[in-house]
């Protein structure tokens, strides 16, 4: 078996950019829920059910209302599937860099839209966003991640706590991998709970606050692509 510790990783698969990026998902979940119009960011299961129950009750126009952030999220996941890839390099750069960068830039334009704007302005752009990172940012240090919502994480925290209890497996590994699922659904928790508060206090303009984390993540990771030989 591979042991994942005396491996060496490139810093987009670093396991404190995977802190980082649950946390900004988190942020944006409880931002756009309660300051951008009430509409699920980070996946469209919620979404999918709300659009459905009001056309169930024949509401139209707040059918239509879930439909904006459902075609932008998709359109996101498309765009990333067919313009690049997760590996793919343009310059001295790797997509993923480039990603969180325009993230950066993104999150910037959000805190000048007034609260007055229609919600759909920054539904489109989380949507869009969450979508290309939960497309390009797979797997921390080897292991399987989702990046943009919890479902399949604490799915994968109570497989990883079963197997502690079947005689067959490798108690450490299982103890491993449940410990690291179980610290990426704490930073997404961390995340909304940060949100909440700053919306709280400074409602729109709480998106600020994230560019402190992206600040962080672009430059390590700017710095990471253009001090290392990339191969396309």
């Amino acid at each position: 078996m591979l042991d994942m510790e005396k491996k060496e990783f490139i810093q987009h698969e670093k396991r404190w950019v995977y802190r980082l990026l649950m946390l900004i998902a988190g942020f944006y979940g409880g931002y756009a829920m309660l300051v951008r119009g009430g509409a699920f960011s980070n996946a469209q299961t919620g979404n999918i059910i709300l659009l459905m129950m009001s056309l169930g009750k024949g509401e139209l126009g707040k059918a239509a209302y879930y439909v904006i952030p459902f075609a932008a999220y998709l359109s996101g996941t498309v765009l990333s599937e067919l313009l690049v890839t997760r590996n793919r390099v343009v310059g001295r750069l790797r997509w993923g860099t480039m990603l969180i960068v325009l993230e950066l830039l993104m999150v910037a334009l959000m805190g000048f839209i007034p609260a007055t704007a229609p919600h759909q302005i920054c539904q489109i752009i989380i949507n869009v966003i969450c979508a290309m990172q939960f497309n390009t940012f797979r797997e921390a240090e080897g292991v399987p991640i989702t990046t943009t919502f919890c479902t399949n994480n604490v799915r994968l925290m109570g497989v990883y706590m079963a197997g502690l209890f079947r005689k067959d497996n490798d108690k450490k590994e299982q103890r491993s991998k449940l410990l690291f699922y179980t610290e990426m659904v704490a930073y997404f928790a961390l995340g909304v709970l940060i949100s909440t508060v700053a919306c709280r206090v400074v409602s729109t303009y709480a998106i600020w606050l994230l560019l402190v984390p992206l600040s962080v993540l672009s430059v390590s990771l700017l710095h990471a692509d253009l001090k290392d030989k990339i191969s396309v």
